[in-house]
């Protein structure tokens, strides 16, 4: 370890955790709508939420900035990897752990986030299209056949360790990284996995 490698590895942490810590449910519903998604509904400043509480009308501006401020530090840590000599998937996925990490414990929002749902379905497209396809795959079944985002969300989260694992994408570390970034997201979920457990999770309706 040489103080360059660690000097990347903390610039990259820091501008994916506070580019990840902006919300994009938030911004939307305070100055869009004048009513904080923090005090709506489950109180959970996440895309489902938003979409309970508010409709589909501002979910393309809420996925528009959550999107945004998921891959451009994800790019930007791929970017000074590569630029320093190192593996810039590495970057990417070290990258797209940190901004999670700004998701769900956000700086800027007294360290209480979203479940950091959309910031790891965002950063697969930037590993590998193997690895998008078997995650985004998994959800979008179990979504479909459940109607349960969460379901879907804490199932479809591990097929990104195991599609590094079957496929050879990546390096020990990423595999690490990747089960770090699933066991977070499963941790975020885990009052929604006792309200699965008592049959009382409330199911996706697009009709509202």
């Amino acid at each position: 370890m040489t103080l360059a490698w660690l000097l990347t590895n903390i610039v990259t942490a820091l501008q994916a955790y506070l580019l990840g810590g902006i919300n994009g449910s938030i911004i939307t519903s305070k100055y869009i709508y004048r009513r904080d998604i923090r005090e709506q509904g489950s109180g959970n400043p996440g895309l489902t939420n938003f979409l309970r509480v508010f409709g589909k009308k501002g979910v393309l501006l809420v996925i528009a900035i959550d999107v945004i401020k998921t891959v451009a530090p994800v790019l930007i840590g791929g970017a000074i990897f590569a630029r320093c000599g190192l593996n810039a998937m590495t970057g990417r996925i070290f990258a797209g752990f940190c901004a999670m990490l700004g998701n769900a414990f956000p700086l800027y929002y007294g360290f209480k986030g979203g479940k950091a749902v959309m910031a790891i379905g965002v950063m697969l497209f930037a590993i590998d299209w193997r690895v998008t396809l078997l995650g985004w795959g998994v959800f979008a079944i179990v979504l479909a056949c459940s109607r349960y985002v969460s379901l879907g969300a804490i199932t479809g989260v591990w097929g990104f360790p195991i599609a590094l694992a079957v496929f050879g994408v990546g390096t020990t570390r990423d595999l690490i990284t990747a089960v770090l970034c699933a066991t977070l997201l499963v941790i975020r979920h885990r009052e929604n996995i006792k309200r699965l457990r008592r049959g009382e999770e409330s199911k996706l309706s697009l009709r509202k």
